[in-house]
């Protein structure tokens, strides 16, 4: 094995071609990933490929190719857009003598830069532990205390075993403290339905827009940035509907992405159960994207892995700024809202998406046209001060303060 560096981040990216289409939307979310977890690319490898070789992924003069490509551009890390396993990743840095990143890990180092609140700093421990455990190594043979030779006898259990018993040990205890904030989230969703107060999620592909979205409908002034993951830790605001007359609950949740780690969805189990609690998802989608489709695809297939698949939603098709889209609401053949078109950033068809809210949750109709909600939108964020109330201490929450 060869010394890690311990920093550094002029990175190499490598993209494999499984047959799969829309390599190209591949290669730019591989670069979105590196550039939020702080890397400088500095040179991108890509290649075909049936199926993955068994020990070093890309085949032995692809990995060879990487090599060279490393050295030539002083490359610190050689990053992978795929899972690879534990002993394909050993492998690759003998061959590369270079740190060597799978898609997971890149993942989580993310959520690591993320994760501002107590609770969000302890799921991305955990799933970083248990990801960890598949890849544990005897890097400390010269201490094992089960092999022969004088004074080298005895009981005792080997390094590799401490490291895993350790490790063990402190997922364990992470687990109880996720278990113990869960009880507590549990209780202020008990406080707010006995203020009758229904919840409001926003969920979509990461970096569609929510968080813009729902600075737009809150006034809240939370973390947006064209990022993936920027927003990591669920933010809960209340939002009075001057149609309704009534308020809801908005939350503001983490992105979804393909390939989501599973030791993620684990991992943020207790905080995605939120969403299915929810009384409406707002399925937030960039319009702009080419992937859009296969986005939503990903999002239902993790929604109905946490068990949202059948809570009620609208799509919001947000970004038309950078389309052709009209605002404005969409309904089907019976008369059922579809999906509302909007632009967060500018304001566009937010006035068409609160009466969407308000005919959804209260069953308030507010007829809307789609001329009028271009029009009138951004005179709705103008005024909308008087229609969103300052958020209590009860209702205005981070999951930072049920530390």
């Amino acid at each position: 094995m060869f010394d890690r560096p311990a920093t550094g981040n002029r990175a190499v990216l490598v993209q494999v071609d499984f047959g799969k289409a829309s390599m190209a939307d591949r290669i730019a979310e591989l670069s979105l990933l590196a550039g939020s977890a702080g890397a400088e690319t500095v040179a991108l490898i890509q290649c075909k490929r049936q199926s993955p070789d068994a020990a070093l992924f890309v085949g032995k003069g692809k990995a060879e190719e990487i090599a060279e490509a490393a050295r030539e551009s002083s490359a610190d890390v050689v990053i992978f857009n795929h899972e690879l396993a534990p002993g394909q990743q050993r492998n690759l840095e003998r061959v590369l003598q270079r740190r060597v990143v799978d898609r997971n890990s890149l993942i989580l180092d993310i959520f690591a830069l993320r994760a501002k609140s107590h609770e969000g700093k302890l799921q991305v421990e955990l799933a970083q532990l248990q990801h960890l455990a598949t890849r544990l190594v005897r890097g400390w043979t010269h201490l094992e205390r089960q092999k022969g030779g004088i004074g080298l006898r005895g009981p005792g259990e080997t390094q590799l075993e401490t490291d895993r018993r350790l490790l063990g040990n402190r997922v364990a205890l992470l687990k109880q403290r996720l278990r113990d904030l869960e009880k507590q989230r549990r209780v202020r969703g008990r406080a707010r339905e006995r203020q009758e107060m229904p919840v409001v999620a926003l969920v979509g592909y990461t970096n569609a827009g929510k968080s813009t979205l729902f600075n737009a409908i809150t006034k809240a002034g939370a973390y947006a940035a064209d990022q993936l993951f920027a927003t990591l830790d669920t933010t809960l605001r209340r939002v009075y509907l001057k149609d309704a007359e009534r308020s809801l609950i908005v939350s503001d949740t983490v992105g979804f992405i393909r390939d989501l780690p599973h030791s993620v969805v684990a991992a943020f189990h207790a905080t995605l159960e939120e969403t299915a609690n929810a009384d409406l998802l707002l399925h937030v989608v960039d319009a702009s994207s080419p992937e859009r489709e296969a986005q939503i695809q990903v999002v239902d297939r993790v929604l109905e892995e946490i068990g949202a698949g059948a809570v009620p939603r609208i799509l919001v098709w947000n970004k038309i700024d950078a389309t052709a889209g009209v605002p404005g609401v969409e309904r089907d053949a019976c008369g059922n809202i579809q999906r509302v078109l909007l632009s967060a950033r500018t304001g566009d068809g937010l006035l068409a998406l609160r009466a969407a809210l308000a005919e959804m949750i209260f069953h308030v109709p507010v007829l809307v046209s789609d001329s009028q909600s271009g029009a009138v939108a951004q005179s709705a964020v103008d005024s909308s001060h008087g229609d969103v109330q300052e958020p209590s201490d009860h209702f205005s929450e981070t999951l930072s303060e049920s530390k």
